[in-house]
């Protein structure tokens, strides 16, 4: 099997991972697979790291070196032993698998990608660097074993495990936020002082790729479409996300129609935005309460940030993995009190006249935008990017009624003023993008062509100089809305990959403008 157990693998006593002097690949030398690499290379292991970045073999030595240098963090790895391949030349060695002990992909290998195929077909066992981690734990191969809290879902969780670290720590107790939050586990193991308390955030990814994960809590927020193409389908996307339930206790959303059907290996917990009942969290007299642990009323829910029905809903999912493992009603009560979201996740960046311009750039799907468009009355919308073949049209049934006015950019731009005309064809929507010559162009309701907008200074950005448009359009929106909208909101639906290089550019060059607007005065 690809995912073959500890005993596949010959363990002892003295090697209880089963390594020692054998050949590991790791595949892809980013974040995780660095990681994984730098700690393999204490285990006395010969560690091959690919990565299609790496020069082909038949390059020259200058090249080969030159594409060592790079990758951040691989020269050194080099340094200390291992051999850096291109995926192609590895691929291309008749005889590589025979000598492989195990392969760690890093969380980007889909399991149709050809280096994973061939070992499967080989009977070289899979990883993921989060099974690796579970294994080395498990093993106390860096000391007793950790307490492990998984979170998972669509959307919600960096939120969730950003709360859930707080708590921990408020409690007295060390914990750290680990996994796809940034920090890998491997490296959060190995930090000092010791963490007790590991906070996954886990994607799907990473969850396909460890199967031996058993948390003393672990919770699926929310499922929805996204990363279908990795996965080949949605069972096998929400199956992958029920490896956060495997353990003692499984945490699952019922106020969402697929996590509120998840079975769970343990104990069942549920929290919902209703009045809970007995073995769940909700929300009561409009408090946070545990009818689950015993634990009772927790906090005001007009105290959690970011605000609004998705906040308070990460916060119940974090209060809920707390609790399990013991932490006081207090501390719980104490971190949400305190918590605030990191920046691009529902930040209030700017505010005028009563309206306040929300950065939640991180909102990258319609699951995601829907969530952050629900935490206002009403709002003129910014949105679009690359929709990666998800559609708008639910999102805008549920919340199209909380719109003052939509702008559309990016490259699926005309797929969400589609999806508008549907669904919500009596909301203003403008479209702001670049033309051929340059220019930034504007097209607004009831005018036959865009009206173009020159750059203003040299050097600027294109991306940068559509965003500012676009938020002085959307400003120009709920200007002229009344009633007058809680909040100019950034939640674009969508990956910013067509503009930006990541969805933190994009929700700082919104923020950016939209504190250039909030220094003027006003025109109302």
């Amino acid at each position: 099997m690809a995912d073959g157990s500890m005993d596949d693998l010959g363990r002892t006593g003295d090697d209880p991972l089963g390594l020692t002097g054998r050949t590991v690949v790791v595949a892809g030398a980013g974040t995780a697979g660095l990681s994984a690499a730098r700690y393999l290379l204490t285990r006395d292991v010969r560690l091959v790291l690919a990565d299609d970045r790496f020069a082909a073999a038949d390059a020259d030595a200058d090249a080969r070196r030159a594409a060592v240098d790079a990758v951040a963090g691989a020269a050194e790895l080099v340094e200390q032993g291992a051999r850096a391949v291109s995926v192609g030349d590895l691929l291309a060695d008749d005889g590589w698998a025979s000598d492989t002990a195990v392969v760690i992909v890093s969380p980007g290998f889909a399991p149709t990608h050809p280096l994973v195929v061939r070992a499967e077909e080989e009977g070289v066992p899979v990883w993921g660097e989060v099974e690796l981690a579970w294994r080395v734990d498990a093993a106390g191969l860096l000391g007793e074993p950790r307490t492990w809290l998984v979170v998972t879902g669509t959307n919600g969780k960096t939120t969730t495990t950003s709360m859930l670290a707080e708590i921990v720590e408020r409690s007295g107790r060390s914990g750290a936020a680990c996994g796809n939050i940034g920090l890998p586990v491997l490296d959060a193991m190995r930090a000092t002082p010791r963490v007790d308390v590991l906070c996954a955030e886990l994607s799907s990814f990473q969850l396909h790729w460890a199967p031996s994960v058993r948390p003393a809590a672990g919770v699926v927020l929310n499922i929805a479409d996204d990363h279908l193409d990795w996965h080949g389908g949605f069972e096998a996307y929400a199956e992958a996300k029920t490896g956060a339930l495997r353990g003692d206790i499984g945490v699952v959303g019922l106020d969402d129609a697929v996590a509120s059907t998840l079975s769970t290996a343990g104990r069942r917990v549920g929290f919902t935005l209703e009045p809970p009942e007995d073995g769940q969290l909700g929300v009561e007299d409009g408090r946070l309460v545990d009818r689950a642990f015993g634990a009772g009323e927790l906090v005001e829910a007009d105290a959690i940030r970011p605000a609004g029905p998705s906040g308070v809903a990460d916060a119940l999912a974090a209060s809920a993995l707390a609790l399990a493992i013991g932490v006081s009603r207090d501390a719980v009560g104490s971190a949400l009190r305190d918590f605030r979201p990191g920046a691009h996740r529902g930040e209030v960046v700017a505010e005028r006249d009563g309206i306040v311009f929300v950065d939640d750039s991180k909102a990258t799907n319609p699951h995601a935008a829907q969530a952050a468009v629900s935490a206002f009355g009403r709002v003129v919308l910014i949105a679009g990017g690359l929709l990666k073949g998800a559609s708008m049209d639910d999102m805008l049934t549920a919340v199209g009624d909380r719109l003052a006015g939509v702008v559309a950019i990016g490259r699926d731009r005309d797929l969400v003023v589609e999806s508008i005309a549907r669904h919500a064809p009596e909301v203003p929507t403008v479209t702001v993008f670049t033309g051929d010559d340059g220019t930034v162009n504007v097209h607004r309701p009831g005018h036959a062509d865009p009206v173009p907008f020159s750059i203003d200074s040299s050097g600027v950005d294109t991306a940068v100089a559509v965003m500012e448009r676009a938020v002085s359009e959307a400003w120009e929106l709920a200007v002229a809305s009344d009633p007058a909208p809680d909040a100019v909101l950034l939640a674009p639906a969508a990956a910013s990959l067509d503009m930006f290089t990541g969805y933190s550019r994009r929700g700082d060059a919104f923020a950016d403008a939209a504190r250039r607007i909030a220094g003027t005065s006003a025109r109302r």
